[in-house]
Protein backbone atom coordinates (compact mmCIF):
# COMPACT_ATOMS: atom_id res chain seq x y z
CA UNK A 1 0.00 0.00 0.00
CA UNK A 2 1.63 3.22 -0.77
CA UNK A 3 1.60 6.38 1.44
CA UNK A 4 -1.01 9.09 0.42
CA UNK A 5 -0.30 12.53 1.60
CA UNK A 6 -3.96 14.33 2.47
CA UNK A 7 -4.42 17.21 0.36
CA UNK A 8 -6.92 19.58 0.78
CA UNK A 9 -9.50 19.86 -2.05
CA UNK A 10 -11.60 22.73 -2.50
CA UNK A 11 -15.45 22.43 -4.53
CA UNK A 12 -16.30 25.66 -6.04
CA UNK A 13 -18.80 27.60 -7.77
CA UNK A 14 -18.39 30.25 -10.81
CA UNK A 15 -20.43 32.72 -11.70
CA UNK A 16 -20.87 35.72 -15.17
CA UNK A 17 -23.16 37.40 -16.47
CA UNK A 18 -23.69 36.60 -20.54
CA UNK A 19 -25.75 39.15 -22.07
CA UNK A 20 -28.99 38.46 -20.38
CA UNK A 21 -28.02 35.26 -18.95
CA UNK A 22 -26.38 34.72 -15.84
CA UNK A 23 -23.99 31.56 -15.77
CA UNK A 24 -22.12 28.79 -13.39
CA UNK A 25 -19.37 26.67 -13.39
CA UNK A 26 -18.62 23.82 -10.52
CA UNK A 27 -15.14 22.23 -10.35
CA UNK A 28 -13.06 21.20 -7.26
CA UNK A 29 -9.29 21.80 -7.03
CA UNK A 30 -6.52 21.86 -4.56
CA UNK A 31 -6.11 25.76 -4.83
CA UNK A 32 -9.35 28.02 -5.14
CA UNK A 33 -7.02 31.07 -6.05
CA UNK A 34 -4.60 29.54 -8.56
CA UNK A 35 -8.25 27.61 -10.29
CA UNK A 36 -9.89 31.11 -10.81
CA UNK A 37 -6.89 32.86 -12.08
CA UNK A 38 -7.00 30.23 -14.61
CA UNK A 39 -10.68 30.46 -15.69
CA UNK A 40 -10.15 34.31 -15.97
CA UNK A 41 -6.90 33.67 -18.16
CA UNK A 42 -8.53 31.38 -20.80
CA UNK A 43 -6.54 28.29 -19.51
CA UNK A 44 -9.79 26.52 -17.57
CA UNK A 45 -12.11 24.11 -18.90
CA UNK A 46 -13.60 24.98 -22.52
CA UNK A 47 -16.73 26.45 -20.87
CA UNK A 48 -15.11 28.98 -18.84
CA UNK A 49 -12.59 30.43 -21.52
CA UNK A 50 -13.40 34.31 -22.87
CA UNK A 51 -15.76 34.99 -19.42
CA UNK A 52 -14.89 36.61 -16.42
CA UNK A 53 -16.07 34.62 -13.21
CA UNK A 54 -16.29 35.63 -9.85
CA UNK A 55 -16.04 32.79 -7.04
CA UNK A 56 -19.74 32.65 -5.66
CA UNK A 57 -19.33 29.39 -3.25
CA UNK A 58 -16.30 27.08 -2.14
CA UNK A 59 -16.60 24.06 0.46
CA UNK A 60 -13.56 22.31 1.87
CA UNK A 61 -13.09 18.67 1.32
CA UNK A 62 -11.11 16.03 3.17
CA UNK A 63 -10.02 14.48 0.21
CA UNK A 64 -10.10 14.12 -3.65
CA UNK A 65 -12.88 12.03 -3.80
CA UNK A 66 -14.84 13.87 -1.03
CA UNK A 67 -14.62 16.72 -3.35
CA UNK A 68 -15.51 15.01 -6.64
CA UNK A 69 -18.61 13.38 -5.14
CA UNK A 70 -19.81 16.96 -3.83
CA UNK A 71 -19.00 18.53 -7.31
CA UNK A 72 -21.23 15.71 -9.24
CA UNK A 73 -24.28 16.62 -6.14
CA UNK A 74 -23.66 20.41 -6.58
CA UNK A 75 -23.81 20.27 -10.54
CA UNK A 76 -27.26 18.45 -10.07
CA UNK A 77 -28.46 21.18 -7.89
CA UNK A 78 -30.09 23.91 -9.65
CA UNK A 79 -31.85 25.47 -7.33
CA UNK A 80 -28.60 25.84 -5.06
CA UNK A 81 -26.67 27.36 -8.05
CA UNK A 82 -29.95 29.69 -9.31
CA UNK A 83 -29.76 31.07 -5.96
CA UNK A 84 -25.92 31.69 -5.82
CA UNK A 85 -26.44 33.17 -9.49
CA UNK A 86 -29.39 35.70 -8.16
CA UNK A 87 -26.39 37.66 -6.29
CA UNK A 88 -24.78 38.64 -9.82
CA UNK A 89 -25.17 42.08 -10.77
CA UNK A 90 -23.94 43.76 -14.55
CA UNK A 91 -21.39 45.92 -13.74
CA UNK A 92 -22.45 49.34 -13.78
CA UNK A 93 -25.97 48.75 -14.68
CA UNK A 94 -27.63 50.16 -11.79
CA UNK A 95 -26.24 53.68 -12.86
CA UNK A 96 -27.56 53.61 -16.48
CA UNK A 97 -30.97 52.42 -15.49
CA UNK A 98 -31.66 55.40 -13.11
CA UNK A 99 -29.64 57.82 -15.83
CA UNK A 100 -32.74 56.32 -18.30
CA UNK A 101 -35.61 57.04 -15.94
CA UNK A 102 -34.52 60.20 -15.14
CA UNK A 103 -33.99 61.27 -18.93
CA UNK A 104 -37.65 60.30 -19.59
CA UNK A 105 -38.63 62.01 -16.94
CA UNK A 106 -37.47 65.15 -18.16
CA UNK A 107 -38.53 64.51 -21.68
CA UNK A 108 -41.85 64.10 -20.54
CA UNK A 109 -42.32 67.33 -18.36
CA UNK A 110 -40.81 68.95 -21.32
CA UNK A 111 -43.57 67.72 -23.52
CA UNK A 112 -46.23 69.04 -21.41
CA UNK A 113 -44.89 72.19 -21.07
Amino acid sequence: MRYQRRMDCFVYVLGTIAGTRRLTYVGWTNDVDRRLTQHNAGKGARFTRGRTWVLLHWEACADRRAAMSREWHLKRDRAFRKKLAASLRAPGRRGRTVQKSHKRRERSARNTS
